[in-house]
């Protein structure tokens, strides 16, 4: 990334070079990312959606949202300490992963986890990927909250975009995550992505996804009425898709992740709250996951180890 970053939709023209006199210091934007490729984990997970296990997941660090209920919160705001790669030398890690996954019949799955703000950097990394024999199903995993221009620049790419619907509420997006235009802009990205890769999921013989699209929606405590207008929102938004091809994956794993956050925040989903998400989530005939109300115990991942989502 040269100066003027405009990766993503607050297009704050930060330059993310290093300066020459201080090595690692920069003139960072709202996401704090510099041009190095910066990663917390490359790591196999088995905690996605059915379709997507097994998968290599780079984690990268920062993120351009920085909720303040982040689950991911040690990485998205650098709280512990990610490594510096080139593109070969991610290209090397990401295949150490992958290659004993690979068979003739079902090539194994890359996630590219908050990646937007590196977005440039795909091309040239997937390239170096293929360079050592790997084509991977790429996916891309997203806050949701993507520029449209970045998205096109990654077309023919990704092979499935896995993007979060987290808000229909300016003032929540405003409060919660700095980003008081997130509906338009996640609308807008969905849009995209549906252009791209289409409202559907197409898997193998062996359950195992290879194009499409899978949205996400984390049920947040106290804030049941902005999940409401999501599912709304989502479902007039693909109305003119069948709604058995649109896979929304309904979340419960909210958990506070770090202490002193505001009420709601410092509490689980009750029971109540969930059900009545999910029984809207059900008239609505989506197609997709419902995660059981006790999944908040299932997520928390620790990237202080080697493999965050081993329990010690």
């Amino acid at each position: 990334m040269t100066g003027g970053c405009t990766l993503c939709p607050r297009r704050c023209g930060a330059d993310r070079r290093p300066l020459p006199q201080e090595g690692d210091a920069a003139s960072r934007g709202f996401c704090g990312a510099s041009s190095d490729l910066e990663v917390a984990s490359v790591v196999l997970h088995r905690g996605e959606e059915p379709p997507l296990n097994p998968i290599v997941n780079v984690f990268f660090a920062h993120c351009n949202l920085q909720c303040i209920y982040c689950q991911n919160h040690q990485i998205s705001g650098k709280k512990v300490k990610s490594e510096r790669y080139s593109v070969d030398q991610l290209a090397d890690q990401i295949v150490s992963h992958l290659s004993p996954l690979t068979s003739h019949h079902s090539p194994s799955l890359l996630g590219l986890v908050t990646a937007a703000h590196y977005a440039d950097h795909i091309p040239e990394l997937l390239e170096a990927i293929h360079q050592r024999g790997l084509y991977p199903t790429v996916v891309y995993n997203s806050s949701g909250y993507e520029s449209v221009d970045t998205l096109r620049s990654l077309e023919g790419l990704v092979d499935i975009y896995l993007p979060d619907f987290k808000y229909m509420d300016p003032d929540l997006a405003r409060l919660y995550s700095h980003a008081p235009d997130y509906p338009e802009v996640a609308t807008a990205a969905l849009q995209e992505m549906i252009r791209q890769v289409g409202g559907g999921l197409k898997v193998d013989d062996d359950g195992i996804a290879y194009r499409g699209l899978i949205v996400r929606h984390l049920v947040l405590p106290g804030h049941i009425d902005n999940s409401l207008h999501v599912l709304h929102h989502l479902h007039a938004l693909t109305s003119h898709l069948s709604p058995f091809t649109f896979h929304l994956s309904l979340m419960s794993q909210y958990f506070p992740p770090r202490p002193g956050l505001p009420s709601p925040l410092d509490r689980t989903l009750t029971e109540e709250e969930y059900a009545t998400v999910a029984n809207l989530y059900n008239e609505l005939g989506f197609n997709g996951w419902l995660q059981e109300l006790q999944s908040e115990n299932n997520y928390r991942p620790n990237f202080t180890q080697t493999n965050p989502f081993e329990t010690l």
